[in-house]
């Protein structure tokens, strides 16, 4: 009965919010106390979500602080130069835009931390999306994909969390896995590619005066960029006046204005504190990686010491922190809605009888082939459940049955990883919700556009790591 409410839980909540039904905020709490009752444990919700509140309170305020100091360093121009080179690189090309996400999202990923990487890459190719109209999904599809698979890194957690629960060591698990998440990578970058060529197709041939931005620039290169196509057609701007007849005020403006994510003459920038705010970030993302100290201590630190180098003068300080406040309440409310669900979940036993019934359900003959199990259990259950449940709660239990048909843990661990690219948009993942809080992107919409891209990117690395013999 347990399971049956567990998933009947799970597709409510999924069903009402992209049918919009539901705001996600509500849903993670309502949804989740009705069927407490309904399991018969009402009187216990407020010591479900008491502790679950106290699991998650940790993440939440890492990202309040994460917020609040990479919002600092995007302020102060820390970033710039890695924007100019994507933006560069992507002109007013909708595909090369598309491209840009995935490549920008893997390169930042490399921190480790999915809601880090997030809100830079929104706040680079946000501009560009809604300057050229292009559809946000598509932004935050490709984000979160391109970071589910950089999320298999050894300190990114899914990793830890399988030599954790294995006893086996990250590096036998992550570096064999090398040649098939670089397989991954490449598949999401040709996602990239198709929709940055849907969006190309869909908005036709792009002009300066419709692509540029409020700031201003130096690269006059950017002042026409075709479709690609071959067509002379030609998108009216928003006055509704054709461009023939502007060519000499558009190559003037081009030389003023042009195509930038980020305000070059913005107030905030410190250009004289570059090389310390770079060297506060390498060394809080160094101390992060080597474990010096839990993650929201870190942030904590670091948003405090950025507050006060770069903006000395207490006005400033509280500008900084009012201009973040929203994305600060959004993302911590979330997460301590999320709390709610994932108490009730974990406190009533629905996610262990869940667990146990989908291992049950494995056929005795498929015990040799347990590797290929995990990896395909690994889509959908890391999708429905925290990391923590999935590898704590049931690899372990795949791992002991496919060691009875001398399948190697290290296969097992290997295969639990190829999950991650869906996972990254699972409603359980605070990170997400900066993704979509940013983007201004309703969680229903991104999820019906990314999972059926993410799964498939999911399947790509299962196929390769069969085909090179990792899994």
């Amino acid at each position: 009965m347990l399971t049956i409410l567990g998933f009947a839980m799970i597709a409510t909540f999924l069903v009402l919010i992209m049918m919009k039904k539901m705001s996600p905020i509500a849903a993670l709490v309502l949804i989740p106390a009705l069927f407490c009752v309904a399991v018969g444990k009402g009187a216990k919700l407020g010591d479900y979500v008491i502790e679950g509140v106290g699991n998650l309170a940790p993440t939440a305020a890492m990202l309040m602080f994460a917020i609040v100091y990479f919002g600092v360093m995007i302020d102060v121009g820390l970033f710039d130069p890695i924007v100019r080179g994507i933006l560069r690189f992507c002109k007013a090309d909708p595909m090369r835009i598309v491209v840009g996400t995935a490549v920008l999202a893997a390169i930042v990923s490399l921190d480790g931390d999915g809601s880090t990487t997030f809100m830079i890459t929104v706040s680079a190719m946000y501009p560009l999306y809604k300057r050229l109209k292009m559809s946000l999904v598509v932004m935050t599809g490709v984000a979160a994909t391109a970071n589910g698979v950089m999320n298999t890194l050894p300190w990114g957690g899914p990793t830890a969390r399988a030599a954790t629960a294995l006893k086996l060591d990250a590096g036998d698990i992550f570096v064999p896995m090398i040649p098939a998440l670089g397989v991954g990578l490449v598949a999401v970058l040709l996602l990239a590619v198709v929709l940055g060529r849907r969006e190309r197709k869909r908005l036709g041939t792009l002009t300066l005066d419709e692509v540029l931005a409020t700031e201003t620039v130096t690269e006059p290169e950017t002042v026409l960029v075709g479709s690609g196509g071959g067509s002379d057609r030609t998108r009216k701007n928003s006055g509704g006046a054709g461009t023939g007849g502007d060519t000499g005020a558009e190559a003037d403006a081009g030389h003023d204005a042009g195509f930038k994510g980020l305000d070059p003459n913005r107030a905030t920038l410190r250009p004289k504190l570059y090389w310390f705010n770079a060297g506060l970030t390498v060394a809080l993302l160094t101390a992060m990686i080597m474990e010096l100290m839990p993650i929201p201590v870190l942030f904590l630190l670091g948003a405090a010491l950025a507050l006060t180098v770069n903006f000395p003068h207490m006005p400033d300080q509280r500008a900084r922190i009012a201009a973040h406040a929203d994305n600060v309440l959004n993302v911590s409310g979330m997460v301590f809605a999320a709390a709610v669900f994932t108490g009730v979940l974990t406190g009533t036993g629905m996610v262990d009888h869940m667990a146990d019934w989908l291992v049950g359900a494995i056929p005795d003959g498929m015990g040799p082939h347990m590797a290929i199990v995990t990896g395909i259990l690994s889509i959908p259950l890391t999708y429905f459940m925290s990391n923590d449940g999935f590898y704590f709660g049931v690899v372990p239990v795949l791992a002991e049955a496919g060691a009875a048909h001398g399948v190697s843990p290290l296969e097992i661990a290997r295969a639990s990883l190829v999950g991650q690219p869906l996972h990254m948009s699972s409603p359980l993942v605070p990170a997400v919700y900066v993704l979509v809080g940013m983007a201004k992107v309703e969680f229903g919409d991104h999820t019906r556009f990314t999972v059926k891209w993410a799964a498939l990117t999911s399947l790509v690395v299962l196929c390769a790591g069969l085909l090179f013999g990792i899994i």
